[in-house]
């Protein structure tokens, strides 16, 4: 039978990864979020009144400029996105990003997803060919083979 991990409390989990080194810091302006970093990634946990006690507020991400980056997939290669630019990811930036990934899930008690085992997951998804897929289907753009011909 398999093992659910244990979950812990929003202190347990704090406690945990100060012990491990991680940066815990206060988020200004919300006493239920901290910014966690660690080997150059960060991530924002906020504490939720409900059964799993926390979520990620904001994803973890490669740290640039002090901003947590998105990671985006645009099918031949990968990016980190911040407000201000974007760069590509190469192997060893994406490498630290899952194995900071997994240290905060062994601590936070959450299970391994397949894909997440597998390697890192994207925050977005912009392949040419799906783009505004992701968009409700009344706001999606008509592809080109869908349009009336011209007169």
């Amino acid at each position: 039978m398999l093992k659910q991990p244990r979950q812990r409390t929003w202190d347990e989990v704090l406690s945990e990864l100060r012990r491990l080194q991680f940066d815990v810091q206060d988020v200004p302006g919300d006493a239920n979020q901290r910014r966690i970093g660690k080997y150059g990634c960060a991530i924002v946990l906020e504490k939720v009144q409900n059964e799993a006690g926390l979520r990620a507020a904001v994803r973890p991400g490669v740290v640039i400029g002090g901003e947590i980056a998105e990671l985006v997939d645009r099918g031949f290669q990968k990016f980190f996105r911040t407000s201000k630019a974007e760069f590509p990811a190469t192997a060893d930036r994406l490498q630290t990003l899952h194995r900071f990934e997994d240290e905060i899930r062994e601590v936070t008690g959450r299970a391994t997803l397949y894909n997440e085992a597998l390697g890192t997951t994207s925050d977005a998804y912009l392949y040419d060919r799906v783009k505004g897929r992701d968009l409700p289907e009344s706001e999606r753009p008509v592809p080109a083979w869908d349009r009336p011909p011209h007169s």
